[in-house]
Formats: structure tokens, sequence, C-alpha cells
């Protein structure tokens, strides 16, 4: 097996270069073996390479839970289901079975991608004013977050054991017995989830079965170190074991949820049974656009994962990128404003097409061409500059609408898995934000997804696209990514991060394909990311040098930390080659 630690060294004060050289080692022992000051530090990674097999995910225990699955012969949907189990023990905050996901599958057999939308939904009795004070206002974003009422119909169980029995060859409850065992014995609480509960105590202690379990008995938060066991969630695993996901959506884990979501009686929520009895995972065909000479295939909307994703790539690629370098302000001055614009798009135009009708020609090259006139190198593009342009709508009769209102918050996770028969999996995973509705049942968090939505119906007199509606799914930034070269799999490749997930997966992209970085240098390279107008970069790394340059040029600039989760694997030269995002705790591993 080959599995990646690295130690943490000093950044380098170089303009620009990837975070640093790492040292790879052998086994986790002499990683930890590292002195507590450099432990504490940040930790940067080098790739990892394999023949047969390989999964990335962003925690050691759930990534090695894929390695056994795959060691074993198993497929990558099987492992999947072990990742997933897995992480929503070790890394509860970021996902789990009462959250959803999308996922991007290539099947070897037929040579084919596609993608599967286990989005959460809208509860029938949901109203588009669900998140509207009585008169009309919207409500303040964590007053809508916490309780019952922000928790939608989770996908995730269901997404699971349909991937599986379509591409699965290991027994289902074969699976799931890994995290059943870990659960019953505990795990080791890790510094980042340790810091996530220390910086949410207030809003996790406000129910006592979720204060109960991230809490000491003398009110302390858990810390690094401590060993958590979580019986409820080797129960609830038992039971789909045993039973399948039908005891999720048809049975007393349903109930229970409903039962904790609508008697949370500061905020609760209005989801049924039916909601669950109503719930489909959706096969959809994989939304891909060209760059250079590959193929960037992903989630179609409800996701607006994939569009803005090729937008950016596509109204960049009408500029030497590569000539100018990843050392250019000028670069990221075209790299942003490209966002900018593909991200106006998006507010105006993206979310469930199964109840909005969008335009066709998002993707056209021709349009795109167009909206890369607007940037003028070395300058920004104004406030003013920036809007919604008018793509060709093709058989669906244009729709006026309004610009979206909603707020999308940074936690999710992100693994990726390639199997020895070629079979490929990327997935994006999610409760929303980091601990979302602080809600628990059956020994699991219940998403916030609800909050997704804009929280506004209308602007201006027209309908935002992004609206709640019942049964319909909120729109999302997950971009999990399969990257096609003369109709193979060249690359995985996603991220956690809220509606940043854009910005980390097209700048992670460029910087492999224009700037012929490393797949681990170009996941480690500092992040710049530009969404509304201002541009944020990353703190603490040589990102910061851009400050000046960037200001000069127009924009905003605003130092902060971006944690991203990128996982990927590359498929190159009959080799597998695996990188995981130094600002997590993932890993990579192989044979």
């Amino acid at each position: 097996m080959l599995r990646r630690k690295a130690l943490a060294i000093l950044i380098s004060s170089a303009l620009f270069t990837p975070f640093v050289t790492t040292v790879a080692l052998a086994t986790s022992q002499a990683a930890d073996s590292v002195a507590p000051e450099a432990a504490s530090a940040t930790v940067f990674k080098s790739s990892v390479s394999a023949k047969d097999y390989m999964v990335a995910a962003a925690n050691p225990l759930a990534a090695n839970a894929g390695y056994q699955v795959l060691k074993a012969g198993g497929s990558a949907a099987d492992a999947l289901v072990a990742v997933q189990a897995m992480l929503g023990l070790v890394e509860p905050q970021s996902s789990g079975l009462g959250g959803g996901a999308f996922l991007i599958y290539y099947d070897a057999k037929t040579k084919q991608v596609t993608t599967f939308d286990g989005r959460e939904t809208a509860p029938l009795a949901a109203t588009p004013e669900l998140f509207q004070n009585a008169d009309g206002s919207s409500m303040q974003f964590y007053d809508a977050v916490v309780g019952g009422r922000s928790v939608g119909t989770p996908g995730t169980v269901k997404l699971l054991e349909t991937v599986h029995k379509r591409f699965g060859s290991k027994p289902w409850a074969e699976l799931l017995s890994p995290a059943i065992k870990q659960a019953k014995q505990g795990f080791t609480v890790s510094e980042r989830l340790a810091g996530a509960i220390e910086d949410d105590q207030e809003r996790l202690s406000r129910y006592p079965d979720t204060k109960a379990y991230f809490f000491n008995a003398d009110d302390t938060p858990l810390a690094a170190g401590q060993l958590l066991k979580n019986q409820a969630y080797a129960n609830t695993l038992a039971t789909l074991s045993s039973k399948g996901a039908d005891a999720f959506y048809n049975g007393k884990i349903a109930q229970d949820i409903v039962a904790r979501v609508r008697s949370a009686t500061d905020n609760p929520g209005v989801l049924e049974t039916r909601d669950f009895a109503a719930y489909q995972v959706k096969e959809r065909t994989a939304t891909c656009a060209p760059y250079h000479q590959f193929s960037v295939c992903g989630m179609g909307p409800p996701s607006s994962g994939a569009l803005t994703v090729g937008q950016i790539l596509g109204i960049a690629s009408n500029f030497d990128i590569k000539g100018l370098g990843k050392d250019s302000p000028q670069a990221w001055q075209i790299i942003g404003d490209a966002s900018r614009l593909a991200f106006a798009d998006r507010g105006r135009y993206m979310a469930d097409s199964d109840y909005v009708p969008m335009p066709q020609g998002l993707l056209d090259p021709s349009y795109l061409g167009e909206r890369a006139k607007l940037i003028t190198p070395g300058t920004a593009l104004t406030k003013e500059q920036v809007a919604a342009g008018e793509p060709v709508w093709g058989n669906e009769a244009k729709v006026a609408q309004a610009d979206d209102q909603s707020i999308e918050f940074p936690s999710t996770s992100h693994f990726v898995i390639a199997d020895k028969e070629g079979n490929i999996v990327s997935m994006t995973t999610t409760i929303e934000n980091g601990f979302g509705s602080r809600l628990m049942s059956n020994g699991f968090l219940l998403n916030n997804e609800l909050t997704d939505f804009s929280f506004e119906s209308h602007k201006d007199g027209y309908p935002i696209a992004n609206r709640l509606e019942p049964g319909k799914r909120p729109r999302s930034s997950m971009a999990p990514s399969i990257v096609m070269k003369d109709d193979s799999p060249y690359m995985a490749i996603g991220s956690p991060g809220g509606s940043r997930i854009i910005g980390y997966v097209a700048n992670t992209l460029i910087a492999h394909f224009d700037w012929d970085m490393d797949i681990q240098d170009a996941i480690n390279l500092p992040h710049l990311v530009n969404r509304f107008g201002t541009y944020d970069l990353e703190q603490g790394t040589s990102a910061e040098q851009f400050k000046d340059p960037l200001e000069k040029m127009g924009y905003d600039v605003n130092i902060r930390d971006l944690n991203s989760g990128i996982h990927a694997i590359l498929l190159k030269d009959g080799k597998l080659v695996g990188g995981a995002d130094p600002r997590r705790e993932g890993e990579v591993y192989g044979d």
C-alpha cells in the first residue's frame, strides 16, 4: 500500500510558487513523531503514484476504508459506500446520512460518463416564504439555519444504494461493517473536528442531544485526541446493513427525523414522512465543457458547479493564460473577472432545471467569446460592467428572472476513487453549513440545505430562479468532475468550500493544464478567488503578494482563510497519481 503523509515546513517566500515542497513518509508512524510545533502547522503534501487502484478522501480512516474495499477486489461503487459511511462518523460536521451528494461516474465497460443527483429536496409542505419574517423581510441566516426549518429530505443513503446496486459487486452489509465497528470502538477526535466544535459551541449547545454528543460532562467541548464513540450511528448502519435504504426512507428512521425536525420548538420545520417516501435519486446527463484538448464533465443543474467552472475556463481560454504564467497579476485579473462574469450568469439563470427553464447557450464558445471581450487585461471590471449575459435559450421560451439572493457556506467533503477495472468516482457530499441544522437523529446530524435556496422569491417584480418550491432541489456549487481526453478519463477532481468550490476547481485545472503543474502542486497552490467583486486571497501564503497589484487594477481585496479540500486522481501513462489538499486531513491510498 502506498500511503502519503508529509512533514510541515516553512512557506516559501518566493513569488507564488506552490506552498512548499514536501517529504513523503512511508508510514504514519514517522509523521506522528513530528515535533508539536511542526505538527500544528499546515501540512504540505506530495503526490502519490499507484498502478491498479486509488482513493483520496478527507480523513485517513475514510480513505483507508475505501482502500481496503479496493484491495479486496471491490469496485469504485463498493468503495464509495465504505468511504461515505466512515466520513459520516469521523467528519460529521461536513457530510453524512442526514445530507445529500452529487456523484459523477465513469463506467469502464460502457466508456460512458454519467451523474447521479442525491441532492436534498424541499418538503412538499414548504412555501417560498419559509425563510421570511411576518413582514416579508428575509430571516437572518443563522436564525434560519439552526433548528428544523432548514432541513430538507436527505438523499445520501439512497444515492449510495442506487449506485451500489448499479455498479457494485461486494455485499452491501460488508461495506458498512467498517464504520459500524469504528463507531462502536470509537475514533480519535481530530484537530479539525475539535476546532470546529470549539468554534460553534453556542449553536451546538442549543439542543440537548447534540450537546451530549459533542461536549464532555463538564460542558467543555471535545478536544483533539479524545475517544468518541457513537453507538446510535452504529445501530443505524446496522439497520441499513440488513434492510437497505428502504429502512431509512420508509421506516422508523424517517419517522424519527420528522419528529426531531418538527419538535425543534424554537425553529420547527415542515418535513413529513411523505417527503421521504417520495424521494428519488436522479441520473442525469453529465454537463461537459471543452478546455484545450480536454472535456471537463460534471454535475449540471441543480448544481451550478459544472456550468460555472465551464464558463470560467471558456472565458479564460480567450486569453494567453499559459504565456502570462502563475506569477502574473494580470493572469489572475483575467481569471478573476472571468469568474465574476460566470457568477453573474449563475445568479440569474442557474437552479433546479426540473422546476425552472434555463438557457441552453451558457457554454457556447461564441457566447463565452463575447463575454471575454468585456475583460480588459490589466484593469478590473467595474461593478456596473458585471451583469448576466444574454445566452441563447434554445427550445425554452425566454423567462425574465431576477438575480439570486442565497448564501452558500463552506463545509462539505469530497473524495475520488479509481478501481482496477478503470471505473472512476468523483463525489461531493454535504450537510451544507458546518454541523448542518445542529439537530441530530439516530447518531447523525441533519442538513440545513434549504438555506441554499434564495430567501427572497422575487426581486423587482421578477421571480428568482433559485426560489424555494415544494419538492425542489436547492442550487449548489458542488463540482465533482471527471476530465476526459480522447474519450478516456484523464482526471477526477472536486472540492468542498461553499460557492468558492467553483474557483478552487477551476484554478486547480488551470494550474495543471496551463502552467504544467503536478496535480499535487496545483492543489497546494495558494488560493485567489473572486466571485462577486472582492478578490479573496489566501491568508498566510504567497498569494498575499498579489494584494497591491490587484488593488491597483481596481479590486477590493480581502485576505482571509480559504479552507478548500481538493482531492484528485490523475490517470496518465498507465498509472494513477493522487493528490490531497494540505488544508485538511485528507490522504491518498493506492496500490
